[in-house]
């Protein structure tokens, strides 16, 4: 099987926004990660920091078809404080005998920060296939959405076969 699923761990919406993308322009389905101890009414952000700090996992729930269905996971997340947050880190844990290719899409607060790659390798045992990198401020203009479409494609590109009528045959 070669299906792609997207899973998105989202604290501002700009994961969810990149997840949105790439479901919009290649149909690949997502997942969505939940950290039970979140209240929308109550966005602190000192308990992530915390649990991202001390590598901690939260309790989760996740609504979406199940990983291990799929060929590739491409993993969408925020950073904090360098770490991958508690939820995201929650969800590899569980699902780490699932998740045999993983992509990465990292957004960082500022160009300084590092990626989710070493800490996702870490964490199951085995390097991603692809990942990318962003900022808040990237995905703030135009340039971050071609990136983003430019890393979908990547992973499956989009057809530019032309079938032939008389043959059935195709040609790129």
């Amino acid at each position: 099987m070669d299906s792609i699923l997207v899973v998105v761990y989202s604290e501002t919406g700009l994961a969810r926004d990149i997840a949105r993308q790439l479901h919009a322009e290649h149909g690949w389905p997502v997942g969505e990660i939940h950290d039970l101890r979140s209240h929308p009414e109550n966005p602190g952000l000192l308990r992530p920091l915390l649990d991202s700090l001390l590598h901690r996992d939260a309790p989760i729930a996740y609504q979406g078809p199940e990983p291990g269905d799929f060929r590739t996971v491409v993993v969408v997340t925020p950073m904090l404080a360098g770490h991958v947050p508690a939820a995201m880190r929650a969800f590899l844990h569980h699902h780490r005998e699932d998740l045999r290719r993983v992509a990465i899409v990292s957004i960082l607060k500022s160009e300084d920060a590092v990626s989710a790659v070493p800490e996702v390798a870490q964490l199951l045992g085995h390097a991603p296939i692809h990942n990318a990198t962003f900022t808040a401020d990237e995905l703030a203009g135009a340039g971050g959405q071609e990136r983003v479409r430019e890393f979908g494609d990547f992973l499956q590109p989009r057809s530019t076969a032309v079938q032939l009528p008389a043959t059935g045959l195709s040609a790129a």
